[in-house]
C-alpha cells in the first residue's frame, strides 16, 4: 500500500537542480519507488530531469508518494529535506 506525502516548498528559488538533486539522491538510497506531484504535473522522484520539469516554485505543494519497504522512513527523510529548505 502506498504512503504519501505533502509538503509546501518554502525554498525562495524553488525546486531548481539542486534540491531535485537531494531528492533524487535521497530516494536512491531506499528501495521504493516515488513519485511526485506539483498541481497537474507529474514526476518520477528518482529522476533529476522528470522533477525539474514540475517548475515548482517557492509556496507551491509538492504530493509525495512512495510504495515499497522503506516508504515510511523515505517520506520522514524528504519532510525534513523539504522543511530545511533543501
Amino acid at each position: 500500500m502506498p504512503s504519501a506525502l505533502t509538503v509546501r516548498i518554502v525554498n525562495p528559488e524553488g525546486l531548481h537542480a539542486r534540491p531535485c538533486h537531494a531528492i533524487v539522491s535521497l530516494a536512491l538510497q531506499y528501495d521504493c519507488s516515488l513519485a511526485v506531484q506539483c498541481g497537474d504535473a507529474a514526476a518520477d522522484g528518482r529522476s533529476i530531469l522528470s522533477l525539474m520539469t514540475l517548475q515548482a516554485c517557492q509556496g507551491s505543494e509538492l504530493a509525495f508518494t512512495a510504495e515499497g519497504t522503506d516508504a515510511e522512513e523515505l517520506l520522514e527523510r524528504l519532510r525534513a529535506l523539504v522543511a530545511g529548505g533543501f
